[in-house]
């Protein structure tokens, strides 16, 4: 089993606090990790070694598929479900593009692996590549993170000079190229189909599905695409076992996950935790509760494309089915908290904001909708508003959201159709007071 966790790691520090198992962070506070040989002191590039020797890549496949491993980036798909979608047979070469695209508001956690231990990342990548049938792999890095892409090509570079990327891996026959491609910049092209347009070397936009990546993909084969903390798993799921990995989490949700606390938090950063964890585990006793003794106003509980949750959700479990139930979705595990001195419009204009900034034009409903809305809560949030732009901002979210070839449409939504459900009277407040309801600049009548 996983060691008890003596230690949270927070932006790669870690803090004395536990007692919870350790899956992909467990030895993220050693000196040096980062190293090859530091890594392989401590059992690095072991769950490898072992797969290549006693395990055929399709009994891997299985051991995830019954680990109930589900991806980490968002979406929450079963992963060993995913890579059964592969054809067996294809004219085509197969591919994995690991997904180091992190660009979801309040999300951090893939920056940590890169940046602290990315032979953890390597060797996962090499592990989903031979239990796909796959000979070439692209980890693909967004391009502001720059140390961490330069820890990931060193981390590779190590791997291919200790024969553990390259021709016949550790004399088992399996050959292995690995690419690792920067970004530009874009938040669509964290979207899988968008991410292959631009390995290709295209603008990032992304594809009409059907056909799937794992049937058409990238340079026309069958492609997997997982995210950085999925294929991080990969060497704990092959050293533990899956029956030892799905002791950790709930009955649909497996496992451990590492939450990304931001915000109005005392101690904000990223924390390893079983899934089935209550919300108010990870922001009280974990992150030391609302910055300043301050009340607490709403949550966002996966990144900024995730709907509006409040104080009484506290105690929701932060596992996939929970936080649906609750009204939103765990996606990118990126928990936000806000305090009681927020303003919800000047919250919502922000990341409205950056989804309007980060379109990438392709559909009219987003290319146009998101400008509309970036401009009516200029004017709610500025006092100029009127009642009925509530109404319109419904209306023009309506025409957004399952409109457009990607999910930024639903992204670009769900913090303004869950705020106006929420807090309407707050939304009023700006109409009726041509100001904000609270913070510095608040206006009461």
């Amino acid at each position: 089993m996983a060691d008890t966790l003596d230690t949270v790691i927070t932006e790669g520090k870690a803090l004395p606090l536990g007692p919870y198992p350790r899956i992909v962070t467990k030895d993220f506070e050693v000196p040096g990790i980062d190293r090859i040989e530091v890594y392989r002191q401590h059992g690095g590039y072991a769950a490898l070694a072992k797969a290549l020797r006693d395990i055929p890549p399709d009994t891997l496949a299985e051991e995830v598929k019954k680990s109930g491993l589900r991806g980490r980036g968002g979406a929450g798909f079963a992963t060993g479900v995913k890579w059964g979608f592969l054809p067996k047979t294809a004219p085509k070469p197969r591919y994995l593009a690991v997904n180091c695209d992190e660009s979801e508001p309040g999300t951090f956690k893939d920056r940590m692996i890169m940046e602290v231990s990315p032979h953890l990342l390597v060797e996962g990548t090499i592990l989903a590549a031979y239990a796909t049938h796959v000979h070439h792999a692209f980890i693909y890095v967004r391009g502001e993170l720059a140390f961490a892409g330069r820890q990931v090509e060193r981390a590779v570079r190590e791997a291919y000079d200790a024969g553990l990327i390259g021709k016949d891996i550790l004399g088992s026959g399996f050959d292995l190229d690995v690419t690792v491609a920067r970004g530009a910049g874009a938040y669509i092209c964290g979207e899988e189909s968008a991410l292959m347009e631009s390995l290709e070397g295209k603008r990032g936009y992304p594809r009409l599905k059907p056909p799937f990546p794992a049937v058409v993909g990238l340079y026309g084969g069958p492609t997997v695409i997982n995210n950085a903390e999925t294929v991080s798993t990969l060497p704990a799921i092959v050293t533990l076992g899956a029956d030892a990995y799905t002791a950790y989490g709930t009955e649909k949700s497996k496992g451990t996950r590492i939450f990304c606390l931001s915000g109005h938090v005392e101690r904000p950063g990223n924390y390893e935790l079983p899934l089935g964890t209550p919300m108010r585990v990870l922001i009280e006793d974990f992150g030391g509760g609302v910055r300043g003794g301050k009340r607490l106003k709403a949550i966002i509980p996966g990144g900024s494309s995730t709907p509006f949750l409040l104080p009484e959700h506290l105690d929701t479990p932060l596992d996939f089915e929970s936080v649906a139930a609750a009204g939103s979705m765990l996606g990118s595990g990126g928990v936000i908290v806000l305090d009681e001195d927020t303003c919800i419009v000047a919250a919502v204009l922000r990341m409205s904001e950056f989804y309007r900034d980060e379109s990438c034009g392709k559909c009219t409903p987003c290319r146009e909708g998101t400008f509309w809305l970036v401009q009516l809560l200029e004017r709610l949030e500025h006092g100029e508003g009127k009642a009925s732009d509530l109404d319109l901002l419904n209306d023009i979210c309506d025409n957004i959201a399952g409109k457009v070839f990607c999910p930024l449409g639903d992204a670009a939504t769900s913090s303004i159709v869950s705020s106006i459900k929420l807090f309407r009277d707050e939304y009023l407040h700006h109409v009726r007071a041509h100001g904000c309801l609270v913070g510095p600049g608040a206006r009461k009548h």
